[in-house]
């Protein structure tokens, strides 16, 4: 299985974008993926709403970017700041970007 960090829209509409997120580790397993969702992860345990919890949650996602064979970016909805920065960041480490959709 190939490792990837799975990055999909979550502040602004969550409760769509969890499902939506959800949609996306899936398809990512029948891909023979191993992703790594810490939207979905960190944000049990961190406020998205408060800066300091998103950044420090954004930044743990991050820090798997050794780890990962790639960084896949599920964009239906569109790129969240969040994505864009974790793009920007991605493309300045020389990790692979693929961009999906499954909608």
């Amino acid at each position: 299985m190939k490792k990837v960090i799975l990055e999909s829209p979550f502040a602004g509409d969550i409760a769509r974008n969890i499902e939506y997120a959800r949609q996306c580790m899936l398809d990512c397993l029948m891909r023979n993926e191993s992703p790594i969702v810490s939207h979905l992860l960190y944000t049990q345990v961190l406020d998205d709403k408060i800066p300091e919890d998103r950044r420090l949650g954004i930044d743990a996602g991050l820090a798997w970017i050794d780890a990962a064979d790639k960084h896949v970016f599920y964009i239906d909805y569109g790129y969240s700041n969040g994505m864009n920065y974790a793009k920007e960041y991605a493309i300045k480490n020389g990790i692979v970007i693929e961009e999906r959709k499954i909608l």
